[in-house]
């Protein structure tokens, strides 16, 4: 269908089922499922074209960036070189690898979590992870940044390799593949790091309901994020971006208050009564 048809069909579905169905935690899950449906559309559109995206791609400047960083060399190749072995998967890196994988269930379970334990919170907790993911998705389309792998994956100086990729064929075998293509959607989703972004986001989330999932929350985030540099999945500087990202979506609650308030009183009044 035409990107526009999408779009309208896409955004419209949670308002719908905001002004179709009475609330209860379901229909608030399932209006958090629907924002989640519309990013992902938007997410993988830009591959549909996948030769209009490569034109556009962006290489050098992240490159650039994170050689100042690991002082003339990339962090990742840093690591990779004292805790790696070229053709071999060492137990770390499967453990780190799952670290990665289990990401596609972390922010969203946090906000489960906080709708079924802390439903009064799950408003503006969601919000906030839907924001972040959104913005982020407006920067891909904007500026499709390569991620460390690609970039560097011909490179014999300093080649960086996709270690999550060997540790999941290793791991999951003849599965691997199917696995990995439905999860693939855009390979040039790398700046902002959303998966650094919405896992601090969820961080802070759980650390309003309480010191111990905050601790989860928070021990989780700083692990995935080195194992996205080791695994070669992102350079520094897009967890960094990452970071600015969920840390300015936090800042600018009391800015936007009003206008959301506004917004949510709107759709009140169209909501049904229980």
């Amino acid at each position: 269908m035409p990107k526009p048809v999408v779009s309208a069909l896409a955004w419209q579905t949670p308002l719908a089922i905001a002004v179709a169905f009475p609330r209860t935690r379901l229909r608030d899950a399932a209006i958090y499922g629907a924002q989640m449906w519309a990013y992902v559309a938007h997410y993988e559109m830009p591959n549909d074209d996948p030769e209009g995206l490569l034109a556009r791609v962006r290489v050098n400047y992240p490159m650039a960036i994170d050689r100042v960083i690991g002082a003339g060399e990339l962090p990742s190749v840093r690591l990779q070189r004292s805790l790696g072995r070229p053709g071999r998967v060492r137990r770390h890196d499967t453990v780190l690898s799952w670290v990665h994988w289990s990401w596609f269930f972390f922010p969203h379970g946090s906000i489960a979590y906080i709708l079924l334990r802390h439903h009064s919170r799950f408003e503006r907790s969601a919000v906030l992870m839907a924001a972040t993911f959104d913005l982020g998705c407006i920067v891909y389309w904007l500026v499709p940044t390569a991620p460390p792998w690609w970039a560097r994956r011909n490179s014999q100086n300093g080649r960086v390799r996709r270690i999550m990729v060997e540790a999941g064929e290793d791991f999951w075998g003849r599965l691997w593949e199917p696995l990995y293509d439905s999860l693939g959607g855009n390979p040039f989703a790398a700046m902002p790091s959303l998966h650094f972004a919405t896992s601090v986001t969820a961080a802070h989330l759980l650390s309003d309901t309480g010191p111990v999932a905050g601790l989860i929350g928070w021990t989780y985030a700083t692990t995935l994020g080195f194992a996205l540099v080791y695994l070669g999945e992102h350079y520094v500087i897009d967890l960094l971006a990452g970071l600015g990202l969920a840390e300015g979506l936090r800042r600018s609650e009391r800015s936007a208050g009003p206008a959301l308030r506004a917004l949510q009183r709107a759709v009140q009044r169209l909501e049904p009564s229980t």
